[in-house]
This record gives C-alpha cells, sequence and structure tokens, in this order.
C-alpha cells in the first residue's frame, strides 16, 4: 500500500548550516514536551537554545497538525507589541476592536500546535504572562521558550541547555577518531572546514584541538566564532592567542559567571582582531532591529571615519569574521548580527557616546524610506515596496519608538507612521499603527498661535516669527494627516464614533492651515464612514467632493482610491451608468500605473456590477484577476471579498458551489469578527436564499460545512477555478464510532508504530497512547493491532495521512 506522508506545516528558518550533536537534549526536550505545556530552555548567551529549540520543532512538526511557528523576540524592543508579534508570526489579520489577546486566544482555542517564543529574557514578565494566558486557553497548544532565566509559569518545566560535550585532559591515550565522538570537537570540525576546506582533526592537531574547544567551555557560538580564525591562523597559533586572552581574563575581579566571561573574551578577541573601521561599523550596525541590506548600512553607518563607498568592502569583512550573518537569495540579500553580537555592538556604541546620534541616523533613513513608499506606492514598483516595508518592520518599530521616548521628535513619528498609511493596511493589522498614532497624537506638540512676539530687533522678530509660523504651520499640517490617518484606520475598525472626534480636530486644522489636500482626505475618510454605516446618498456626496479635491490638489492616488467607493455608492442607488463609468477610470488609472492594490479592489466591486447586470462569465473572471493581484500582499481580506462574491455568483446557476463558498468565506471571516462592509449585506442575504431554494436545506447545510472545514489553500484553489467539489467524506468513515485523535492514532498503529512509538510521534505520554489504543480496540470489537491496521485500510484512510 502507498503511504502518503500527512501535511505539515513548519514555519521554522532553514539551516544555513549543519546541526551537530545535543541527541540527548533533543531526547529530552521531547519527553518534557509530552508532559508539560510549556517547557523553556535556559542557558548564557551563544549556547545554542535557538538552535535547539528549532531543531526539536523540526522534528515534532508531524505532532501538531496546526504547525510549529517560530516567534523571534530579540528584536522586539516594546512589550506592548509582543501579543501583537505573536499574531504577525501566526499570520492572523485582526481588523477588530477586542483586545488583541482576546483574537490571539481565539484562534488558538482550538488549535494542536508548537509554539517557539525565542529569546524571552528581555520580555520576561510578559512573555510569562502571555504564555499562561493562551496555555489556558488553548489546551492543545504546546510552547518551546528560550530565555536566560526561567519564566515563572505554574506548570513550566525548565531544561537547562549545557554547553556541549567535551573530552577529559588525557588527550595523549585518544585516538583522533575517538575525539570526533565529542560534539565540540566536530563542531569545530565542521565549522573549520567551511573556512579551510580539507580540515581534519589528525593525530598532529588533535591535542591542540581538544585544548581550544575547552578552552571555550563547548559553548556553540564561542566555537563558531573562533573557527573562523582559521583563515589566518593554524590551530596551534589560534590555542597560543585564546590562552593568552583568557589568562589575561582570569587575572581581575571578574563579577560574571565563567562562561559568560568566556563568551564575552572571544567576543572582546573577534572585536580586537577587526580594523578600527570594522569595529567602528560593528557597533553601528546595532542601532538596526531585525537584519539591514546594503542601502542602509551605507546610509546610516557612513561618516565621521567611515567613507559611504567604504561600507561594502567593511560589510563583506564583517559577513567573514562571521560578525555578521548574510541571509536571504541572490536577489535580495540582507544582513543581521547575533543577538548576541548585536548587544556587544551597543555596548560599543554606548561608551563611545554616539548611540542618540545614530539612532537619530537610523530614524532619518527610514523615515526617507516610509516617504518615498508612500510616493511610490501607487505605480509599478508597489509589491516591491510593500515586500521591501515588511522586511523593514522590524526597523520601522524602532524608528517610531525613538520618536515616541525622545523628547521634541514627535512630530517626526506622526510623519512616519502616516506616510506608512497604504502599508498599514495592506499588512492587515489596523491595530499596530493605531497605537503608534494614538500616542504619538498624546505626546506631539501644541498647534495652537505663539504665546508672545519673540524679543529682539523689528527685522530678526519678523524673521524668527515668520520662521516660528513656518514650523508650527507644519507640525499642524503633519498633525492633521495624522488624524486623518488614524481616523481612516479607526473607521476601518468600525470605530465612528472615536473616527469623527479625530476629524473635527483635522477639520480646524485644515481650515487654519487652508489645506484643501487634508479638506479632501477628511471628505474621503467621512464619506467611507457613511459607506459602511449605510448612509448611501450621504457617502456618495461626500465622495463626490473628495474626489473633486484629490483633482485640484494633484492627488492621483486619492482619486482612484475614492472612485472605488463611489462607484460603489452609486451601484447601491442604482445608477449603473454612473458606477461603471467611475469604475472604469478607476481601472484605467490603475493600469496606467501598473497598479496592484486598488485594482484588485475595483475589480472585486466593479465584478459585483457587471453580475448584477447580468454578466456572470465576466463577473466571475473579474473575482479571480482580483484575487491574482491580492496574492502578493497576502491579503486575505480582499480575498475573503472575492470568495464572498464568488458565491453570491455561483448561487443561481451552482448552488452547491455557492454553499462551498459560502462555508470558506466564513472561516475567512472568523479574524474580522464578523463580515465587513455591511452595506453589501442584502447581496448576502439574497444569494444565500437562493441557493439554500435551489438545492434545498439538508444538501446546502452539507455543502457549507464542508466549505468550512477548506483549508485557506484549499479554498483558495476551489474559488480560482471549476474544479470537482470537495470529495465527501466516506461513508464509512462518516459513520466511524472513533473520536478524531483516536482516528489519528489508528494510522499510526496501522504504521506498526508501537505506543512508546505513537507517544513521542504525538507528543504525550505513553500511558495516555496506551489507553487511546485499549478505547480502539474496545469501541471496534478487536483484540489486535493487526485487526485495527486491517480496519484502517478497509475505511480508505492512508496511514498517516488524511482521509
Amino acid at each position: 500500500m502507498t503511504m502518503t506522508a500527512p501535511i505539515v506545516s513548519c514555519h521554522l528558518p532553514a539551516e544555513l548550516n549543519s546541526f551537530i550533536g545535543r541527541r540527548h537534549e533533543i531526547a529530552e526536550v521531547k519527553r518534557l514536551l509530552s508532559d508539560a505545556r510549556l517547557v523553556t530552555l535556559i542557558g548564557v548567551g551563544g549556547v545554542g537554545k535557538t538552535r535547539l529549540a528549532q531543531r526539536v520543532g523540526f522534528d515534532l512538526r508531524r505532532s501538531f497538525a496546526d504547525g510549529v511557528w517560530l516567534v523571534e523576540l530579540a528584536a522586539l524592543e516594546s512589550p506592548e507589541l509582543l501579543v501583537q508579534a505573536v499574531m504577525e508570526c501566526l499570520e492572523i489579520q485582526d481588523r477588530s476592536l477586542r483586545p488583541p489577546i482576546e483574537v490571539l486566544t481565539e484562534h488558538l482555542r482550538d488549535k494542536r500546535m508548537l509554539l517557539i517564543l525565542d529569546n524571552c529574557e528581555h520580555l520576561l514578565d510578559d512573555c510569562a504572562a502571555v504564555a499562561e494566558t493562551l496555555m489556558r486557553a488553548a489546551p492543545d497548544l504546546r510552547i518551546l521558550a528560550t530565555s536566560r532565566q526561567t519564566l515563572g509559569v505554574v506548570g513550566e518545566q525548565v531544561m537547562p541547555v549545557p554547553p556541549l560535550p567535551l573530552p577529559d585532559f588525557d588527550v595523549a591515550r585518544s585516538s583522533a577518531d575517538s575525539l570526533k565522538q565529542f560534539d565540540a570537537i566536530r563542531l569545530f570540525a565542521d565549522r573549520s572546514q567551511s573556512v579551510l576546506p580539507g580540515f581534519e582533526v589528525t593525530e598532529d592537531n588533535q591535542d591542540s584541538v581538544a585544548r581550544i574547544v575547552r578552552r571555550l567551555d563547548g559553548i556553540p557560538l564561542a566555537i563558531e566564532l573562533a573557527a573562523v580564525r582559521l583563515r589566518a591562523l593554524s590551530v596551534e597559533q589560534l590555542l597560543a592567542r585564546l590562552d593568552d586572552r583568557f589568562r589575561l581574563l582570569t587575572m581581575g575581579a571578574r563579577t560574571a559567571m565563567p562562561r559568560q566571561q568566556t563568551l564575552r573574551a572571544l567576543i572582546d578577541w573577534s572585536y580586537a582582531l577587526c580594523t578600527e573601521q570594522e569595529r567602528l561599523l560593528w557597533a553601528r550596525l546595532s542601532v538596526f532591529s531585525g537584519g539591514l541590506d546594503l542601502e542602509a548600512a551605507e546610509h546610516v553607518c557612513a561618516g565621521d571615519g567611515i567613507e559611504p563607498d567604504e561600507v561594502v568592502d567593511l560589510v563583506v569583512g564583517l559577513v567573514g569574521k562571521s560578525v555578521l550573518a548574510r541571509e536571504g537569495d541572490q536577489t535580495t540579500v540582507r544582513y543581521r548580527l547575533l543577538e548576541t553580537i548585536r548587544q556587544y555592538g551597543r555596548d560599543r556604541l554606548r561608551e563611545s557616546g554616539d548611540e542618540a546620534a545614530l539612532r537619530a541616523r537610523h530614524r532619518d533613513w527610514f523615515a526617507d524610506l516610509a516617504s518615498r513608499g508612500q510616493r511610490e506606492w501607487f505605480g509599478p514598483d508597489q509589491v516591491a515596496w510593500f515586500n521591501r516595508l515588511r522586511a523593514e518592520h522590524g526597523n520601522i518599530r524602532s524608528a517610531l519608538d525613538y520618536c515616541l521616548t525622545t523628547p521634541g521628535e514627535a512630530v517626526r513619528g506622526l510623519a512616519i507612521a502616516t506616510a506608512l498609511r497604504f502599508y498599514w493596511i495592506a499588512t492587515g493589522s489596523l491595530r499596530e499603527p493605531r497605537g503608534w498614532l494614538d500616542r504619538l497624537l498624546a505626546a506631539g506638540p501644541a498647534t495652537g498661535p505663539a504665546a508672545g512676539p519673540p524679543a529682539g530687533t523689528a527685522a530678526e522678530s519678523a524673521a524668527e516669527s515668520a520662521a516660528e509660523s513656518a514650523e508650527g504651520d507644519a507640525a499642524a499640517a503633519v498633525r492633521a494627516n495624522a488624524l486623518c490617518v488614524n481616523a481612516r484606520l479607526a473607521v476601518l475598525q468600525s470605530d465612528f464614533a472615536l473616527a469623527a472626534d479625530m476629524l473635527e480636530e483635522a477639520r480646524e486644522l485644515a481650515k487654519q492651515l487652508d489645506d484643501a489636500a487634508i479638506l479632501a482626505e477628511i471628505s474621503y475618510v467621512c464619506g467611507l464612514a457613511a459607506l459602511l454605516q449605510r448612509d448611501i446618498t450621504g457617502a456618495a456626496a461626500l465622495l463626490e467632493e473628495a474626489v473633486a479635491g484629490y483633482r485640484e490638489t494633484d492627488a492621483p492616488m486619492g482619486v482612484v482610491n475614492t472612485l472605488l467607493y463611489l462607484a460603489t455608492a452609486h451601484s447601491l442607488l442604482g445608477h449603473p451608468e454612473e458606477a461603471v463609468a467611475r469604475f472604469k477610470e478607476g481601472l484605467e488609472a490603475c493600469e496606467a500605473r501598473e497598479d496592484h492594490w486598488f485594482r484588485s479592489y475595483t475589480l472585486w466591486m466593479y465584478g459585483v456590477e457587471v453580475w448584477r447586470e447580468g454578466d456572470v462569465a465576466g463577473a466571475v473572471e473579474m473575482e479571480r484577476e482580483a484575487i491574482r493581484l491580492k496574492q502578493p500582499f497576502d491579503d486575505r481580506l480582499g480575498t475573503a471579498l472575492c470568495i464572498e462574491a464568488l458565491a453570491w455568483m455561483a448561487a443561481d446557476g451552482t448552488p452547491e458551489r455557492a454553499a462551498v463558498l459560502f462555508g470558506a468565506s466564513q472561516e475567512r471571516w472568523r479574524s474580522f469578527c464578523a463580515p465587513p462592509f455591511g452595506y453589501l449585506a442584502g447581496h448576502h442575504d439574497a444569494s444565500e436564499a437562493l441557493a439554500r431554494e435551489r438545492l434545498g436545506e439538508e444538501k446546502f447545510e452539507a455543502a457549507f460545512r464542508r466549505g468550512t472545514e477548506l483549508t485557506p489553500a484549499d479554498a483558495l484553489a476551489y474559488a480560482m477555478c471549476e474544479s470537482p467539489k470537495p470529495a465527501k467524506p466516506a461513508a464509512a468513515a462518516q459513520a466511524s464510532p472513533l473520536t478524531r485523535r483516536e482516528m489519528e492514532i489508528a494510522r499510526l498503529v496501522a504504521q506498526g508504530m508501537t505506543n512508546k512509538a505513537i507517544a513521542s510521534a504525538l507528543v504525550i505520554a505513553q500511558r495516555t497512547a496506551e489507553g487511546h489504543v485499549e478505547h480502539i480496540l474496545t469501541k471496534l470489537g478487536f483484540n489486535s493491532r493487526a485487526q485495527i491496521a486491517a480496519w484502517v485500510g478497509e475505511q480508505g484512510l492512508h496511514p498517516g495521512g488524511a482521509p
């Protein structure tokens, strides 16, 4: 019998080099996870906690039906973004007003998942609170954390991660082959081969190699950093220099633990072996969060000792010394400092007194990046900009945090957050930008007139007054735009009352400034709010006003964005000619600019209008084209809207297909509380009623249920083509007396797995597995495992796979 491997979801980064050893630790972590809901790996920086956690996650990927997910926390500086970071990792796009932890717990409630929280030590209390909340809400969730200290959660199992095993001092009696059994030796040899091809541990160098790894206490990061030195040194020279450095280390009083001293000394040595410019760049690179590209390094880190054209060679040097890690592929290259090395660099930067200046330059670069992204969003590079901003999300957060925590910088922060308006919406997460905007608006300066005339001569006073007035107007304009963006995000979350208050303040500022562009934006947000609240006539008037304002101020992106909703309003008012004219104008503008985002949403609603006019085939193709345009953004809301529209279009001719699509779209709405854009509810209600009438209640509910059971990928594939309807479960399987978990175990029994092996695969206690097998035998009336295997085959179930 051909066995089909189960589909697994493993969201872990690819390993860039070989994983050495840790067999005992891997087995022990798996054992702990079989009994405990939370396991925390603790140990000194560089001991290998992250790699161990990732390897365990990879090994257990088939045991968790809903995947293994890694949440990297090292670059997260704001504790209030912890839950948001977990949601982003789990790809939860939430536009509701519910507390983030509530959304997260609801998502995880019925999930069987392993969540790896990596580098918790700087967010210890917050990680502990989140872990405890999630475990209470999700009984099948397992959490594997890495930290330098325990989380302190009830039920937490703690496993100290030791250094790699070392050979004893009697190397003379050992052979080179026997030494290679030690993981520390194997790691040194493996990493040495990567920098010195052909390197081997031999009878001649085994004594020096053994002394090196002992001197490094078996700390993996220390061993890797030392191995890089073989580019320029022999093994004996490397050992001699380690002896000198660590002998100096122990001469004075030290408060750090010995292994922390070892790692710090080795990084000190790496630092000392760098050129003066490389050290300077290392320290400056520490201001980046979550990685960087070469362009950012050139603009932020050049100057005061480093010329821009020297940065690339310095980066190459730091990569060669294993200070910087290269990431990405052949087309997109990024760099990252390992967290231990980044913190070392940040310490050097603070000691230099340049940290504030570097953080300001970092902020300036990402402010400029956000501004460029806004200007070029409506154009052929839109997808590239989305991907670039997404890659820099950690740095954007750091820039905003700098603006929020540095006196006098709130206006710059508002400008950054405002420039990212379409990026925020495209990511599907509205809570984070609203949080930044709320705090920055509260921290911003007053925008009223100056308190009194400046001192000095008349000419000086006039000049100072003019400068202050211009500066005040600029700050007021930034604030007004930020209020508009925040109100737009609030409207998309149906927070209409708060949005109205923000728009009122923005309107007063716009009138003071006589700024037509801001007034057009206010009209747009008010019109969108009216549309969402089903005041269609009022929405049409406001949106017409907005289009006129955007045209007057030469804002083509604003025009095309507004035309979408203005056309929709005309469609709902029964003005098909006006609606089609505006849809077409919007599409022509999008096509001229090679835009994806606005074009996809225009096609979505234009398709609905075409369907209402009777061209079902044309409408279906529009919806599918809209879905294709949305794919680079992973636009789940937009895709759900298109799948919903496709359900309406299938209701009359293919009602069973419509029912499946209704079920699939309902699952996608779960992240958004309820289907948005309620002004289209009439189409939904009428189409669902028609499909029920055509199909009959029982058949409709069965098809609807099959739609809810489709994975997002299967739902998308089903929506995109006239594929066969989802297969119905086999009658025998439907009538099975076994629970879902028992069916899973029955398949593993059919593979010939023992109870112990089943327990390990499913991360449960062996006694639990034994109990399940006994229940299966009792329910099926069998007395042998062979009968279970035969029964699995009769049901048409693939052992280890899905029915």
